[in-house]
């Protein structure tokens, strides 16, 4: 590992730029590869397998570049490869999981509602991690599938978005909740719009922050001095930085309203 190569950033479309945001506060003198297979986007919807194929092709693209760390920025993609991912390299690999330990620790009077896709949500890994630090069964769990594609679409709609969770959000007694966890990078690009709608007593958290800091650790003494940037790659081809560059000049408009697990 050499302090001057680069890190690799990998999500199925653009929510993993918003763990590429975090990484900029945070470690803003490294150099980034972030690579979106957005021409296969929703994993979420996929069959395992299928995932599983994507995720490894898209990995081995990312490690022919000569990184020094790969952080896959995307929960569905870490359910179905993390483990197999790091048997196959020696290089550091950084998944994502949803962030219930905090969600549970937060309130244990109150219960948790855990908001990710519809694979997350059926895989063992997600199950084992749930079972692991929920002993008093607090958690439950909201697939909002139809939010990845909303993202992807650029379409960020108040109107659309708000009558669309009020409607996925219409059986539930949010009374009865102290947090809600959002288990997908795409989720939050919607976190104002769910902050309208869900009381502020109510924590909404992520693992983004978080995930971050586990990067930088396990860097340690190979942190970049700089200069930093970003090279963005869309299913194996070079693309615009502008493509990406929107997502990102949105997020910072959501700034006064973002908060992240650490």
């Amino acid at each position: 590992m050499q302090k001057d190569q680069p890190i690799g950033l990998f999500d199925s479309g653009i929510g993993g730029l918003t763990v590429l945001y975090e990484a900029l506060k945070v470690l803003p003198s490294e150099k980034y590869i972030y690579f979106s297979d957005g021409d296969n986007a929703p994993y979420g919807t996929r069959p395992k397998e299928e995932v599983r194929e994507l995720v490894m092709e898209a990995i081995r693209f990312i490690a022919s570049m000569d990184v020094k760390a790969i952080v896959v920025a995307c929960n569905t993609a870490t359910s179905v490869a993390i483990e197999d991912l790091r048997r196959l390299y020696d290089f550091p690999i950084i998944g994502m999981e949803p962030a219930v330990k905090p969600a549970v620790l937060s309130d244990k009077r109150k219960r948790v509602l855990v908001f990710a896709t519809e694979l997350t949500l059926k895989e063992e890994k997600f199950h084992d991690l749930v079972a692991r630090v929920d002993t008093q069964q607090i958690v439950d769990y909201l697939p909002l599938q139809e939010l990845v594609m909303y993202a992807e679409h650029f379409d960020f709609d108040e109107n659309k978005i708000i009558s669309y969770l009020q409607q996925k959000l219409s059986s539930i007694r949010l009374e009865n909740y102290g947090a809600v966890v959002l288990g997908c990078t795409h989720f939050i690009f919607f976190r104002n719009l769910m902050e309208k709608i869900i009381p502020p007593e109510i924590a909404i958290i992520d693992g983004n922050l978080g995930t971050v800091k586990n990067l930088k650790n396990k860097l340690g003494d190979q942190l970049n001095d700089g200069p930093g940037g970003v090279s963005y790659f869309l299913s194996g081809k070079a693309k615009e930085p502008v493509y990406f560059e929107r997502y990102l000049r949105f997020l910072n408009t959501l700034e006064l309203h973002s908060a992240t697990s650490g």
